[in-house]
């Protein structure tokens, strides 16, 4: 057990501290972005994770994706329509094969809870334009449990 999470007797509940969990990421990454996943279950995976550098067009195929801002600023973008701003106490929702990305990151740290159903394989990333990015160089995952 860490000093991040606490977990029931059961361990069928959690308690997470996010706080001490987004405080954790390194200053600096290779990958766009570093998650930490809280829980990782058939129906639903959940996550946190910090942006580092701007998210080209990508979209996920198996899995619809909510998205709420803990800290920093960012311009994020779904399908066609133009990019928006969000920050912290924000919630972005959408269905599986949403074209979506972020480009620009205009206050960091931007770290983002993240919740996907029914659960997202780390290596569902699929690059509009294949030569943007992989998996392997999208995001570096730790597991937290």
């Amino acid at each position: 057990m860490t000093t991040e999470v606490k977990q029931s007797p059961a361990a069928n509940s959690s308690l997470f501290d996010l706080r001490k969990i987004a405080a954790n990421f390194p200053e600096t990454a290779d990958t766009m972005l570093i998650d930490t996943r809280l829980t990782d279950e058939d129906h639903a995976s959940a996550r946190v994770f910090r942006v580092y550098h701007p998210a080209p067009a990508h979209y996920h195929a198996t899995c619809d994706e909510y998205l709420m801002v803990i800290s920093g600023r960012a311009t994020f973008f779904l399908g066609e329509a133009p990019p928006f701003e969000v920050g912290p106490g924000q919630l972005i929702f959408f269905k599986q094969g949403t074209i979506h990305g972020t480009p620009e990151i205009l206050e960091e740290p931007f770290i983002v809870l993240a919740v996907d159903t029914p659960r997202r394989d780390p290596a569902d990333v699929i690059f509009v334009n294949p030569s943007d990015g992989t998996p392997d160089s999208f995001i570096q995952s730790k597991r937290l449990y």
